[in-house]
């Protein structure tokens, strides 16, 4: 691993953890030319399934995208970056799980929607609105009638 700070391409190891429910290895390094110390995130990159969308076209699972949907429903909700980190891995887990190398865009749609309702109702009732397409009041109502049962 080359430091960050030097270019140097001789670092050590100094600890080794394991992080986000053991899909991380968190590594703290140390260059052994300027003695700076720096950390490193290990992850395993196994392939996801592509997208097939609703209008037919393929497209790699982009995790991003992701991402931006599910920090956006849960903006301004007490939900940990470790919890959503957890569920998104989670997530993942499910599609790899498939064993499909092609998934709908609807089926990755509500898996989001089942690990925001884990994660916290309010985010999934705003990730359901715009998911579903809702027209009016009376359809968040019957959205929330379903959660509370």
């Amino acid at each position: 691993m080359y430091c960050p700070f030097c270019s140097a391409q001789d670092t050590k190891v100094i600890d080794s953890r394991l992080v986000a429910a053991g899909a991380q290895v968190r590594r703290r390094r140390a260059c052994n030319e300027c003695n700076e110390r720096f950390t490193t995130f290990e992850t395993a990159e196994l392939v996801l399934p592509h997208l097939i969308k609703s209008d037919g076209r393929r497209e790699p699972f982009n995790e991003g995208k992701l991402l931006v949907g599910i920090h956006r429903a849960l903006e301004k909700r007490p939900v940990s970056m470790e919890d959503i980190e957890v569920s998104l891995n989670q997530l993942k887990s499910t599609l790899r799980a498939t064993g499909e190398r092609e998934v709908t865009s609807k089926m990755v749609g509500e898996l989001v929607m089942d690990l925001l309702k884990g994660l916290d109702k309010i985010a999934y009732i705003r990730f359901a609105s715009v998911y579903r397409s809702f027209e009016d009041v009376k359809e968040f109502g019957e959205e929330i009638a379903k959660l509370e049962k």
